[in-house]
């Protein structure tokens, strides 16, 4: 095998220009779908980040009344919602895929929150509890967060995060300053920030609306203090931080049934129904919409693979005509058909490999100059750089080897008295 790859090398260095216009078929075509397959990973994953963000696992799990998201606030008076129990919240947590789940009540609009003679309009006002800041990717920025006594004491406080801070307190250190919520007085003991990988990321007026709440800002204050301000009584939300990306479809979806099971042995009738944000299929549905119009690129590209691979037989059929004397001379002296075969088939091979390797190399550097050309993001795929290599390396293997059978079948006694 060695001496193989050796006589492989030896015959492709010996005629340098017709091997490389043999490769030149092999280079591009590999080079084309390196490049087209990075600019596919890199779109897909762009549209993971702008939607959900490049490190956010979570998914929130709503409460539905028919067709539309319950409100407390604005809900059916007639209607009982089902409250949630601490086992079945210690069931969401045993869900597979869900890493950690937090339960809160929420108003999406927070025109009863006051600082002075300031109505905070547009934003959120969460009824957190202790697992919320970490499941939803928020830091400390100043001051403190929520600690265990303020639960069990019911302490009037609050967190504001930076962006409700600027809409509150416009140049004021928000910390120690007192608000109104509910028309009960609440001090804000800290500010808190999201995490930039856990914040999709808003590039037109479209998606500016779609988390405009989130922009304006949000107020929290203890789950266990939402009584105070609203009413007793109000169903949960959810929010579960998955595994990873992948399982976040599965994890909601687990969460959401579980949870429905339980609702509906309750009450088969009710219109009431838990259901998951599955912003992870949205982003599927773009992935697959993007990738499906590249896939037509990289058949155009395996075409010139196709040509490359019937320029290496071409060229191997010549290498055979050109060392037919050779051939003869050495089944003379009794080298076997299989050996003649593999000299050969091991010659297109590395042919092959070698042009794969050098259209890698192409393929990556390619796709880097796409991405700053055009903007598009780029993501190099191993599995892509690994299979394009070995692929090369089947194209000489297939398309060599009629060349080798016809070498490895010539006749000792008409090879040697070739011309």
């Amino acid at each position: 095998m060695i001496e193989n790859i050796r006589l492989a090398f030896q015959g492709i260095w010996s005629h340098k220009m017709r091997s490389f216009l043999t490769m030149l078929g092999i280079i591009i075509g590999i080079a084309s779908i390196i490049a087209i397959v990075s600019t596919i990973k890199g779109t897909s994953e762009q549209i993971k980040e702008d939607l959900i963000g490049s490190g956010n696992n979570t998914v929130s799990v709503n409460l539905y009344y028919g067709d539309s998201t319950y409100s407390a606030e604005y809900g059916d008076s007639n209607a009982t919602p089902p409250l949630l129990s601490e086992n079945q919240k210690e069931e969401v947590r045993k869900v597979n895929h869900v890493e950690n789940a937090t339960f809160f009540y929420n108003r999406s609009y927070s025109s009863n929150v006051y600082y002075q003679n300031t109505s905070f309009q547009g934003g959120q006002i969460y009824g957190i509890d202790v697992n919320y800041l970490d499941t939803c990717g928020y830091a400390l920025r100043s001051g403190r967060a929520f600690v265990q006594s303020d639960y069990d004491n019911y302490r009037k406080v609050a967190l504001v995060d930076s962006n409700a801070a600027e809409n509150i307190f416009p140049g004021e250190d928000p910390v120690g300053k007192i608000i109104e919520i509910g028309e009960e007085p609440y001090t804000v003991v800290g500010v808190v920030n999201q995490d930039e990988d856990s914040m999709p990321n808003i590039e037109n007026i479209n998606q500016f609306y779609e988390y405009f709440q989130s922009v304006m800002g949000t107020v929290m204050i203890p789950s266990k203090c939402w009584p105070i301000s609203f009413q007793f009584d109000e169903p949960e939300n959810i929010v579960i931080r998955a595994d990873s990306t992948d399982n976040m479809s599965e994890a909601g979806n687990g969460v959401a049934k579980a949870l429905n099971n339980e609702i509906k042995a309750a009450d088969s009738s009710t219109k009431f129904e838990y259901r998951a944000k599955d912003v992870m299929q949205k982003v599927k549905n773009l992935q697959k919409l993007s990738e499906s119009t590249n896939q037509q690129l990289i058949w155009i590209a395996s075409i010139s693979l196709l040509v490359g691979g019937i320029g290496v037989m071409n060229i191997m059929l010549v290498s055979v005509t050109e060392r037919t004397k050779e051939i003869g001379l050495k089944k003379a002296i009794g080298a076997r058909k299989k050996t003649i075969l593999n000299q050969f088939l091991t010659e297109a091979a590395v042919l092959t490999s070698i042009g794969g390797i050098i259209g890698v190399v192409l393929g990556i550097a390619l796709s880097k100059v796409v991405s700053k050309v055009a903007g598009s993001p780029t993501a190099i795929s191993v599995p892509a750089i690994v299979g394009s290599v070995v692929f090369s390396m089947l194209i000489g293997i297939i398309f060599g080897l009629l060349p080798s059978v016809k070498a490895a079948n010539l006749n000792p006694i008409d090879a040697l008295r070739s011309e």
